[in-house]
């Protein structure tokens, strides 16, 4: 095995954080699956402890391992998750909209829950400033009145939101040079993480100063976890649309994490069996995850994106999740929606617990994962062992099937000519046969397909933005591609392999000047 040629992947998820090992010629070899931890962290270092201790086993020799040959180390973390969804860790954010008088009939925060609303928000002002949809400026930026508002908050951050930015940021980045300038904060501009539509793009970026701080704990601790192991390797984290981004890119935009998880499992999914257009059902301890494949990156979804009660606009892969796992509790009434969660190996009746979930219920009906020797024989000979409990896990395997059948009709949107690849630890609960897909595939290593997809990922960088339609429009594309492009080497991709993936125009109506929207994506493998 030549010099320097590992590279590892981790994925944090709800139940288990699992961490894999890719060799140069992307083969897996090695992986590990460690319960995740309340506060994430240490689950991420016995993930990657025991992922570098199988390579070891099976790979070389020690000192090695730990040192020259990992050359980089990939992670898709809850982290950003967890804080907007539980209220904490989050900084006090300095909310500045640039659209006065236009835009102050609904103030910004308008529709946040209160108690999130009280923990990020240090003020809010609306202030003059802004462009119309064809670029053209609304009225000249007050500095000073950016100034009464800044001098009056104690802020970890700024937000600064500007109408129609993705059309002309220059606004933005006038506020993000005075602020720099004179109170030396961090600025998040609304251009750089959402696209049209002012409220959810003002959201968005006000939870994304609200995680710098998050954002700096995470990197903090993943350099830390590889320095105390002696790992000479370059760190990235996955971002939304199953690409990657450096620690640098990441810091600036921690929203963009938020999605990582899935996004990582649709990305392994299609890696890991060859499927470029495919229904990837991603089945975990508490929930089982739905999403499409199309081209071999995930279908994004077109509506506004809930995070945790606030609508936003960035790219999100399109999710639907049920409460389905693996841990999902079994009653007379039916199934879950609770589950056992990471403690599983305790609770289930297949290793000697008192609680009924899928998991019993899938080997009561005969599927088994390979590794699972002894489950049948526990399951049947253990105490209580009714008949009456025998027929509702067999009436919950019944129900768990129809919820998946149900989840997969809604996300084929009436094609039934695609495949559906089954990924997870769970993966062993789903029927071999499902209604609405064309087979079910099912590829090796599956249970890790999440840090599989952030191991193999690549960086990308992305421009939504509206053009003119006329002669111009050809050069102003051209411009956008350049912008996406150097986006995607800030990300960390290497700028002679980055290619655009893609590129959608919509023409929009009632303006002025013909128009159209343009959003482009370029992506490449990681740079050297």
């Amino acid at each position: 095995m030549s010099e320097r040629s590992l590279r590892v992947g981790i994925d944090v998820g709800g139940t288990n954080t699992d961490a894999v090992v890719l060799d140069a010629a992307d083969r897996v070899v090695a992986k590990a699956k460690r319960p995740t931890t309340p506060e994430v962290t240490a689950g991420l270092r016995a993930a990657l402890d025991a992922a570098l201790d199988a390579v070891i086993d099976v790979v070389i020799d020690a000192a090695p391992a730990r040192s020259g040959h990992v050359t980089r180390v990939m992670l898709g973390t809850t982290h950003a998750t967890n804080a907007i969804l539980e209220r904490r860790n989050l900084g006090r954010v300095a909310v500045l909209r640039l659209g006065a008088p236009a835009t102050t009939s609904v103030p910004p925060l308008s529709d946040w829950p209160a108690d999130l609303r009280k923990a990020v928000s240090a003020g809010e002002a609306v202030v003059p400033g802004g462009h119309y949809v064809d670029g053209r400026e609304i009225g000249p930026l007050d500095p000073g009145a950016i100034r009464r508002f800044l001098d009056g908050v104690e802020a970890d951050a700024v937000a600064v939101t500007s109408v129609f930015s993705p059309a002309n940021a220059e606004h933005e980045r006038a506020v993000e040079e005075l602020v720099g300038r004179e109170y030396g904060l961090p600025v998040s501009l609304s251009h750089e993480i959402g696209s049209l539509g002012l409220l959810e793009r003002e959201n968005a970026t006000v939870l994304n100063a609200a995680l710098y701080g998050v954002a700096a704990h995470v990197t903090e601790a993943l350099v830390t976890a590889l320095n105390e192991r002696g790992l000479d390797a370059t760190p990235y984290l996955a971002q939304n649309d199953g690409t990657l981004m450096t620690l640098e890119h990441a810091a600036r935009l921690p929203v963009s994490t938020i999605g990582s998880g899935p996004a990582n499992s649709l990305r392994g999914a299609a890696f890991l069996s060859g499927v470029g257009d495919a229904i990837v059902a991603d089945v975990g301890g508490t929930s089982t995850d739905l999403g499409v494949l199309a081209g071999g990156f995930p279908r994004e979804s077109a509506a506004a994106v809930e995070i945790g009660g606030v609508l936003t606009n960035f790219r999100m892969p399109d999710i639907l999740a049920i409460a389905l796992g693996g841990g999902s509790v079994v009653r007379g009434h039916g199934v879950g929606p609770d589950s056992v969660g990471y403690r599983i190996a305790e609770e289930a009746l297949v290793f000697g617990g008192a609680t009924a979930t899928m998991t019993d219920a899938a080997v009561a009906a005969g599927r088994t994962p390979p590794d699972a020797a002894g489950w049948a024989g526990r399951l049947a000979s253990g105490p209580d062992r009714s008949e009456g409990l025998l027929d509702m896990l067999q009436r919950a395997v019944a129900v768990a099937d129809g919820m998946v059948a149900d989840a997969v009709d809604r996300m084929a949107l009436g094609r039934a000519d695609r495949p559906l690849v089954a990924v997870g630890g769970g993966a062993f609960l789903l029927p071999p046969e499902i209604t609405g897909v064309s087979r079910v595939v099912r590829p090796g290593h599956a249970e890790v397909a999440n840090a599989v997809g952030a191991a193999i990922a690549l960086a990308s960088g992305r421009v939504d933005t509206i053009l003119p339609a006329g002669e111009s429009r050809s050069k102003a594309i051209e411009r956008a591609k350049e912008e996406a492009a150097g986006r995607a080497v800030a990300a960390g991709a290497d700028p002679g392999r980055v290619e655009i993936v893609d590129l959608v125009e919509v023409p929009l109506s009632y303006l002025s000047e013909p128009a159209v929207r343009v959003h482009v994506k370029a992506a490449g493998p990681l740079a050297r």
